[in-house]
């Protein structure tokens, strides 16, 4: 498990970074001139674009061997493109920047979830395997939803108690980029990857195994409708414009040092990501080691689930505690799938083509992002309610796919 407590590590620095970022980035966009669409393509196209990175470096890295390089050249180039968020003019510069920053994501995640697929399972001296890969995901994950929160709690204590600035806290957040590269050094790629074995020497979907096509589809059908959260955060903040049903929730007053309307639309919304982040954080282990127990499509089915339940409940919201209650059943889902659906993902996958096998998984379902985010900004446009209608009728078809598809 060393190396995936410092994998685990690295995702900790850089997601305390990157929350620092993500919580602003819709009211940065929007104060730049970009509305509904600008923050779907922002959203859709950064994430996009690393997923077709992701295949490209798991089938390089299958190849090279050479996994833990990916792994550190991808979160090197994050944090490069990170310096770059402050000097944006214009809502177009992020367009740019933010794809251009998800290209190290996209160059580090397959191989990176390569090398902890095959350092969680456990062997006894009476050489019983213990199969430990949902409980090895859900650890890493717990690691960089920890980051999540802490740099979520950092950017509301910069932005809301000191005031300061978009740009300001866009550089703290580069500079603390930097120093998850630190932990990687002592990374150590397992010897079951290094093992010589037949490789698919040509980058094909029809290499995948059958089982794995089957389940991508229904992931990418489900992805469809997971559009970027970012609309979640503004959602609130639209709840937040009409200040006079605050005023009786007394116990905002221990979190919140400003009743200032602009201060609060996105103060507000910044402490319910950071409960979304508490709850991601604190069920990614139990989910892991759940899928372990009872299997991987149990769990996914429950994560699926609870997007539509999240989904319908954003389209009725009208109360802080609504929202408190909506926020931790995102949270919850993003723990149930994103383990789950990686450790599945493995198991369905040869040792030689795992990184491939990922990198393709996280394709196909990111390159639906596109279209999710467009679809989404498009019905904000029309009303704030249409974008959760959509996930939640999207949602429920998945998961009828998933139940009738997927039979073990």
């Amino acid at each position: 498990m060393k190396n995936i407590i410092l994998l685990g590590l690295t995702s900790l620095l850089a997601d305390f970074s990157s929350e620092m970022i993500q919580p602003l980035l819709p009211f940065f966009i929007t104060a730049l001139g970009g509305a509904g669409i600008a923050v779907g393509l922002v959203g859709g196209g950064g994430d996009a674009l690393a997923s077709i990175f992701k295949v490209l470096s798991g089938h390089w890295a299958d190849q090279s061997k050479k996994y833990k390089k990916f792994v550190f050249w991808g979160y090197g180039f994050s944090a490069l493109a990170k310096f770059f968020f402050p000097l944006a003019r214009t809502w177009s510069h992020i367009l740019v920047l933010r794809p251009v920053e998800r290209i190290g994501k996209g160059l580090r995640d397959a191989p990176r979830d390569a090398i902890v697929s095959e350092s969680a399972d456990y062997t006894d001296q009476t050489g019983i395997v213990d199969k430990r890969r949902g409980l090895g995901f859900g650890v890493q994950r717990a690691m960089d939803g920890a980051g999540a929160i802490i740099g979520s709690i950092v950017v509301y204590i910069l932005f809301v108690d000191f005031d300061i600035s978009f740009r300001v806290i866009f550089l703290i957040a580069a500079i603390i980029a930097v120093t998850a590269l630190l932990p990687l050094v002592f990374v150590r790629e397992p010897k079951s990857l290094k093992e010589k074995g037949v490789n698919h020497k040509k980058l094909s979907f029809k290499n995948l195994s059958p089982p794995l096509k089957k389940f991508m589809v229904v992931a990418t059908l489900f992805h469809l409708a997971n559009f970027n959260f970012m609309f979640f955060i503004l959602k609130a903040s639209e709840g937040f414009k009409d200040l006079g049903n605050l005023a009786s929730y007394q116990f905002l007053r221990f979190f919140v040092t400003s009743f200032e309307p602009e201060k609060l639309a996105i103060g507000l919304p910044i402490l319910l990501y950071i409960f979304y982040n508490i709850f991601d954080a604190s069920l990614s282990v139990p989910a892991g080691r759940l899928s372990d127990k009872i299997g991987r499509k149990p769990v996914v089915l429950i994560g699926y689930s609870l997007f539509s339940v999240t989904s319908l409940g954003f389209v009725f919201a009208d109360s802080l505690f609504a929202l408190l209650g909506l926020f931790a059943l995102y949270g919850a889902f993003k723990a149930f799938i994103d383990a789950s659906q990686r450790a599945f993902v493995s198991d369905l996958s040869p040792v030689q083509d795992r990184a491939t096998s990922l990198g393709a998984f996280e394709t196909s379902t990111g390159l639906a992002l596109i279209p999710a985010g467009l679809m989404a900004g498009l019905l904000w446009n029309m009303n704030p309610a249409y974008p959760f209608t959509y996930g939640f009728g999207l949602s429920v078809v998945a998961i009828l796919a998933l139940l009738f598809t997927i039979k073990k």
